[in-house]
């Protein structure tokens, strides 16, 4: 565990509301406070409001009331945007890679346009970050010849190449095999033993347990619990969050 809620925030969300058109409201009033080094598991039902909070955090969707806060800069000026992303790499449930690109390209594009690194330096980075994730030998592959993966290691490698403070995932091992899913998990873990700030959308309930500080539980577009691992387990208090478990620790 990384993590002592205390200082300042890195990431501060305050009575955030997000709609899309007349009918949803996917996020209604969540404020959450995430702390440097700290690692927060969000659960919840599918259509809970999870993934939108996540793409808030970095302005991929644009709140329609009450304030997103990252590293100190407002996400809400369009000017801020880029300097937000800057410091927020992301790791999507689908991989996203460039399927006309080797993985060293992959890995060397973003920061030879957005870091102007030399192709030296970002050759560099790249090859130290596929050796992290344990898969050097396919820097020359395409992502089609990899597995489901290796693509969404190569993703976490690529989002490292930042360098970023923060690192979101949302659900990045809901499309994989099982058999693959200990890979990705096992890069995630490692990321959070060193300090990296992360906020994970997952329903791998071994790595809450393993890595999580705190779990945050939502449904219908609220927290409706915020607890640590431990008390998850042993000792959820709300109602649904009981219900929610249920179903899925078999």
């Amino acid at each position: 565990m990384n993590a002592s809620a205390s200082g300042t925030p890195i990431i501060s969300l305050t009575d955030v509301h997000k709609h899309f058109g007349s009918t949803v409201h996917a996020l209604r009033g969540v404020s959450l406070d995430i702390y440097p080094r700290e690692v927060v598991v969000v659960i919840g039902p599918s259509g809970s409001g999870k993934s939108t909070m996540l793409r808030c955090i970095n302005h991929l969707e644009r709140v329609d009331h009450g304030t997103v806060v990252v590293n100190g800069i407002p996400v809400d000026k369009a000017k801020n945007i880029n300097r937000v992303r800057a410091e927020v790499g992301m790791v999507f449930q689908l991989f996203n890679l460039f399927p006309h690109l080797t993985v060293l390209d992959n890995l060397m594009m973003a920061q030879r346009v957005v870091r102007r690194r030399s192709a030296q330096e970002a050759e560099s980075v790249a090859m130290d970050l596929l050796r992290k994730v344990g898969i050097p030998e396919k820097v020359d592959a395409y992502p089609s010849q990899l597995s489901g993966g290796q693509q969404q290691r190569v993703a976490i490698a690529r989002a490292l190449a930042m360098q970023p403070k923060i690192m979101l995932f949302d659900e990045p091992t809901s499309a994989l095999d099982p058999e693959m899913i200990k890979e990705v998990l096992d890069v995630m873990l490692d990321l959070a033993k060193e300090g990296m700030t992360m906020v994970v959308v997952s329903h791998e309930m071994g790595f809450v347990r393993a890595a999580a500080d705190r779990v945050v539980f939502m449904d219908t577009g609220k927290i409706i619990e915020t607890t640590t691992p431990q008390e998850l387990f042993t000792a959820p208090k709300h109602e649904r969050t009981k219900r929610f478990l249920s179903q899925i620790l078999h």
